[in-house]
């Protein structure tokens, strides 16, 4: 008998990230996370949306990702909203650093999934805020496209 087939693990995503942020740079780390928050994560829960990344004692933090309390869970459910810390070697860490402090930039969470050992991965993005013109453009850019695959599908 061979393995049953694996459900698709579900995906947390920042949305918003790619509209709000010009996005420089993309690295992965593991994430921390209690039973409890595991168990709220598998069933697709969560929200990345105020999230963002910081270095704090040469340790790289997710401050801001909001994953409710486990359905099931019981006095021993995790806090919501609590810090919890990414998985990055200190080399990395520091190279982020650098980049953090001499340009201005911000690391924000773009999704959280599972790979397939079942370890809880983040995909962090070093970004640089847009401004309301940017966003106006990238929205023109967006309805420009769209226009241009409606065109084709007729043709």
């Amino acid at each position: 008998m061979g393995k049953p087939p694996e459900k698709p693990q579900p995906k947390i995503r920042n949305r918003r990230a790619r509209f709000r942020f010009e996005l420089l740079e993309q690295t992965e780390c593991g994430l921390v996370l209690k039973g409890t928050e595991v168990k709220s994560l598998r069933e697709g829960q969560g929200s990345l949306e105020e999230a963002f990344a910081r270095i704090r004692d040469g340790e790289l933090w997710l401050c801001g990702f909001h994953i409710p309390p486990y359905t099931h869970g019981n006095v021993h459910n995790h806090d919501p909203v609590r810090a919890r810390k990414l998985l990055l070697h200190k080399r990395e860490i520091r190279r982020l650093g650098i980049k953090l402090t001499l340009r201005g930039l911000t690391l924000v969470p773009l999704d959280v999934r599972f790979n397939a050992r079942g370890i809880a991965k983040v995909t962090l993005a070093l970004a640089r805020g847009k401004k309301a013109p940017d966003k106006r453009e990238t929205l023109k850019q967006r309805d420009a496209k769209r226009d241009i695959q409606r065109a084709m599908r007729r043709r």
